[in-house]
């Protein structure tokens, strides 16, 4: 009996820290769009520690039916409470924010929530227990969108293709020349920020050089 095949890799895009021109972004986003597939978009503005509440509602807003007619899943980061006001797709949780099990009785069945998982396996076997719907796994690589990481390393996505049933999300200073080994270690998603954000040759290009680096990363792997 074959292996089943594995689905095909996506793209998780996460917004810069700060937005200083929100209608600016919106622009740049649909731009990023109409490179190639992307699955998700996690809204993650702060001021200092704290989530920036104003902008996350603001870009939530001015996103929200681009994503539904796309078909993106857009997250917010942080908090359920604002994921279930502002009627998104999901919330990511940090390793020190609202447990799993409170976060799933404000936000209800139907909504994604993902957790931080760094590089510990037993975290992620916790965070499935409890209900999550993917682990993320990083920083893989040094990165200058979070200042708080911990280093992961890509054998973490091996092990949770073989022993979890969640999508994990590889995550942390991923870029165009440094994305395939995380694919061919098992990610199912790239969560990507400034590798698209700031590309020289703008977000358009930036996704569709991606999406062409995970078809050849899977590609590669079926020789």
């Amino acid at each position: 009996m074959s292996e089943p095949q594995r689905e095909r890799p996506r793209l998780y895009l996460i917004t810069p820290p700060q937005i200083a021109d929100i209608p600016a972004f919106v622009d740049q986003f649909r731009a990023a769009i109409q490179g190639g597939d992307v699955a998700s978009l996690q809204i993650r503005l702060k001021q200092g520690d704290q989530i920036d509440t104003g902008a996350t509602r603001e870009l939530a807003q001015a996103v929200k039916r681009i994503c539904l007619a796309e078909n993106i899943a857009l997250i917010i980061n942080d908090s359920p409470q604002l994921a279930r006001a502002l009627e998104v797709d999901g919330v990511h949780l940090g390793q020190n924010d609202m447990d799993i099990a409170e976060a799933r009785a404000i936000v209800g069945e139907d909504m994604i929530i993902g957790a931080t998982c760094k590089n510990s396996r037993h975290q992620a076997m916790i965070s499935g227990e409890a209900g999550a719907d993917y682990v993320a796994f990083g920083a893989f690589y040094p990165t200058e969108t979070k200042a708080d990481t911990s280093p992961a390393d890509p054998e973490v996505l091996t092990w949770c293709q073989m022993f979890l049933t969640l999508p994990c999300v590889a995550i942390g200073g991923i870029k165009l020349e440094n994305a395939a080994p995380l694919i061919a270690a098992g990610a199912d998603f790239l969560a990507v920020s400034s590798g698209v954000w700031d590309h020289q040759d703008g977000p358009a290009a930036a996704v569709a050089m991606f999406n062409r680096v995970i078809d050849e990363a899977m590609t590669a792997s079926k020789v």
